[in-house]
């Protein structure tokens, strides 16, 4: 007879994960979250899907299921790869501390995401410029392009 081993876990999804700029990432915060989950025994985190989101801001509502959403980006880990500067993130809105803002973290966030890549694009030393043109150009990304004319 097989036994089958018992676990228990929590549904989380990233954005729920307190954070400083309106918004839970995939950041120290989603770290943090795992050791307590590992601290309390916990062996499962279940995520809802983490594509972009479209109306309403529904995890379930993806505008693309290969996609990532941008919101989850870490602005101080942009920080500390040098694409963005402390003083990008010092000019935060003020963020409540109780629920997801999305029209106010869309408006801050999106605009700081693109002088990222602006930066990535003319500062990012070869290798990680190559490793993106990689990524752009591989089989497993024929999406990316049809995704990109989609949001354009």
């Amino acid at each position: 007879m097989t036994q089958l081993k018992r676990s228990s876990g929590l549904l989380l999804h990233p954005t729920s994960l307190p954070g400083p700029f309106g918004i839970g990432e995939i950041s120290i915060e989603a770290y943090k979250w795992i050791d307590f989950l590992v601290e309390a025994r916990q062996s499962v985190w279940q995520i809802l899907p983490l594509g972009p989101t479209g109306y309403g801001n529904s995890p379930y509502q993806t505008t693309s299921v290969f996609a990532g959403n941008p919101l989850l980006i870490d602005p101080a880990r942009l920080v500390s790869e040098g694409y963005l500067s402390q003083s990008d993130l010092d000019h935060a809105p003020a963020f409540s501390g109780q629920e997801v803002e999305f029209d106010k973290v869309i408006d801050w966030k999106i605009p700081l995401l693109l002088s990222a890549y602006e930066r990535f694009e003319h500062n990012a030393p070869a290798h990680e410029r190559e490793a993106f043109a990689s990524f752009c150009h591989t089989n497993d990304a024929r999406w990316l392009d049809e995704y990109a004319f989609f949001v354009a």
